[in-house]
């Protein structure tokens, strides 16, 4: 990430209410790694375009498409659909959601 972005790396820096950061950060999640940000910020994915991403089991891939998507819903007030691909992480992240 270019030197004048690395604010992108902290959760607070992406406009999303203060209350999901604060969620965030009761369970440890302060800020991204350089890969999410990058992600977040390839061409237009935060207006709606696609994105295709590609990383290991367990390296915060869900943590990219949870805030596109919180995002999105917060500025255009319209439902997201979330696609999980087993029922234990779906109830995990419908508490979590919520």
């Amino acid at each position: 990430i270019p030197e004048d972005h690395a604010d992108k790396l902290l959760l607070a820096s992406w406009g999303l209410p203060k209350a999901v950061v604060e969620k965030y950060h009761s369970l440890g999640v302060v800020q991204m790694f350089e890969w999410q940000a990058e992600c977040l910020m390839l061409g237009q994915v935060l207006e709606g375009k696609n994105l295709v991403y590609s990383a290991p089991t367990s390296a915060g891939k869900t943590l990219v498409a949870e805030l596109l998507i919180l995002k999105r819903v917060l500025e255009t007030r319209k439902k997201a659909l979330l696609i999980l691909p087993f029922v234990s992480v779906a109830k995990e992240k419908k508490c979590y959601l919520q």
